[in-house]
């Protein structure tokens, strides 16, 4: 089981942490003892072949040395290189941190490892007692180690199952949609924003408490107190998503469709160009119409008239002689 814990920084702030008790660290235990024994498992089959060639003092030492490597080393190194995880950790979501909240060091992991293999679980701490009696009476489910170290172990997974709905509530649209939020100052919006936003990381009581006061300050500034039986946080809710979709509608910018009477530019609507130095407009023969209404379509381009083949010119006629003789000169002279 776990518990949530307060932790004070060095600037004198509260911070309010999941500590994580003995079942989830129990389990994270065990499986970095398993991954433990598995690297000793390995280790004992490589000295082996040591054994084999009769240096029996070398093969002690070696395995001395691996099973601190192995037993101290694992969890200092995991620890300090990952900031406070193991690999059994990393599974269950825990981290070791300070009791500052801030995050661990070498010389904190060294401690921390020390302790838990001399005092928590294998020299002293009979395969684990010492740390689970620790744990038992610890508030935070500290052990020895921790103790030494000054640190603790927290939860980085919180479950989302207080994560109240930050959007507009169904059962209160219509009550909300009635309240005058003309009043509702944008510090004081933000403020509620802000605490919205931040409720599934307080605890039970502290979102409460925030939202009970901020609920006070929104009801004496729009005159709408907390409808009987409706959470504080629903109440802020309802009246932060209608603000917001008030805000939106007049964000959105009305389309203007010309002065009342005016008419769209139909096709093939004859066009009144405008005076020098005036805007273009359309819409009625030589009226001007205000800018956002539809675009006239375009007129219809004027299709070539097919011409009919040019006739043949007939050839023009020659003259013909007359019929008649032609009458001698008279003033020919007689041959």
């Amino acid at each position: 089981m776990e518990q949530e814990s307060e932790l004070v920084t060095g600037e004198a702030v509260v911070l309010d942490v999941r500590a994580a008790k003995l079942a989830s660290r129990g389990l994270a235990m065990m499986l970095d003892v398993a991954l433990q024994l598995i690297a000793l498992v390995v280790a004992m089959l490589v000295l082996s072949q040591v054994t084999a060639f009769g240096d029996e003092a070398l093969a002690l030492t070696l395995f001395l040395v691996t099973l601190v490597l192995v037993m101290v080393g694992y969890p200092v190194i995991s620890e300090t290189l990952t900031r406070g995880r193991t690999l059994g950790k990393m599974a269950l979501g825990l981290r070791v941190v300070r009791a500052d909240g801030g995050p661990v060091r070498f010389r904190h992991a060294l401690v921390r490892g020390l302790a838990g293999f001399f005092v928590d679980f294998w020299a002293l701490g009979m395969l684990g007692a010492v740390a689970v009696v620790t744990s038992l009476l610890s508030p935070n489910g500290r052990r020895v180690g921790d103790y030494l170290a000054g640190t603790l172990v927290i939860r980085e997974r919180v479950p989302a199952s207080r994560t109240p709905y930050v959007g507009m509530p169904p059962r209160l649209a219509y009550w909300a949609s009635q309240l005058d939020l003309t009043r509702l100052p944008n510090d004081l919006a933000l403020a509620v924003r802000q605490y919205l936003s931040r409720t599934s990381e307080l605890r039970p009581e502290a979102v409460e408490a925030l939202g009970y006061g901020l609920a006070q300050q929104v009801a004496s500034v729009i005159g709408a107190p907390v409808p009987p039986g409706v959470p504080s946080w629903e109440y802020l809710s309802a009246v932060l998503a209608e603000r917001r979709r008030r805000d939106q509608e007049k964000l959105q910018p009305a389309v203007q469709h010309g002065p009342p009477g005016a008419q769209p530019f139909a096709a093939g609507q004859s066009f009144a160009p405008a005076a020098p130095g005036q805007p273009v407009a359309y819409g009625q023969p030589g009226q001007p119409v205000a800018y956002g209404q539809p675009y006239p379509q375009p007129l219809a381009q004027p299709q070539p008239v097919a011409q009919p083949y040019p006739q043949p010119v007939a050839p023009v006629a020659q003259p013909q002689p007359p019929s008649e003789p032609v009458p001698e000169n008279p003033f020919t002279p007689p041959s």
